[in-house]
């Protein structure tokens, strides 16, 4: 079973939405185990402190490489891929997350980043995966965690309800995104659903659908 340890300051930010829909019921089937840690539990000092100035001076504060150490020490075994989350990591793809979802018994512990970074010694040292959701900084590393999460977990066989809501989906192949999609009622406020799609003609509605798949 593919098992994910996420680590991160906000775990609740986490365990909301790995409690909600699809990631829900994947760890009721016992597809997928999805635990969540708080950093400051792998903190000595009395203020729980995951984070300091930088060496050279600057803005903003960077994340301690100690208890990031202690931490994966705990969790990780000799099958564990770490991964982080980071701007300069590779960027997350559909092709990247079918690949991370091949190995149905995986480990991925994910590292939240967080203010100014993460000290460079665990990039160095630590870490077998940087990754990035796009060309954009956010406040933290929990979305693209949950992101990385989500992308893979709904690969796995049994996850969705209807496999074939994997075939065609926006990016599932090259260059491509999902054709339009319509429903009930076949008309509203004078905008209507296309005839094709009402005629019952499977091979004319899949040449439609191919022919209105949005190219990259």
């Amino acid at each position: 079973m593919m098992r994910f340890d996420i680590i991160t300051i906000f775990p609740n930010v986490i365990q909301e939405y790995i409690d909600t829909g699809i990631l829900r019921i994947a760890q009721e089937k016992k597809l997928v185990e999805i635990y969540v840690h708080d950093l400051r539990k792998w903190t000595e000092d009395n203020h729980r402190t995951v984070d300091d100035t930088p060496y050279g001076g600057g803005p903003g504060m960077v994340m301690k490489i100690e208890p990031i150490y202690k931490a994966l020490d705990e969790l990780k075994t000799e099958e564990s891929i770490v991964c982080i989350t980071t701007p300069k990591g590779e960027k997350l793809t559909q092709s990247k997350v079918e690949e991370l979802s091949n190995n149905k018994d995986a480990h991925y512990i994910i590292i939240c980043g967080r203010y100014e970074g993460v000290d460079q010694r665990v990039h160095d040292n630590l870490v077998d995966f940087e990754f990035s959701i796009g060309d954009y900084i956010l406040t933290g590393g929990e979305l693209p965690a949950l992101v990385l999460v989500d992308s893979i977990t709904r690969l796995i066989p049994d996850v969705l309800g209807n496999i074939k809501s994997l075939e065609n989906e926006s990016f599932s192949k090259e260059g491509k995104l999902d054709c339009p999609q319509y429903t009930k009622p076949e008309e509203f406020n004078g905008w209507k659903v296309p005839d094709v799609l009402l005629s019952g003609n499977h091979e004319k509605i899949d040449d439609w659908r191919k022919k209105h798949s949005i190219k990259l």
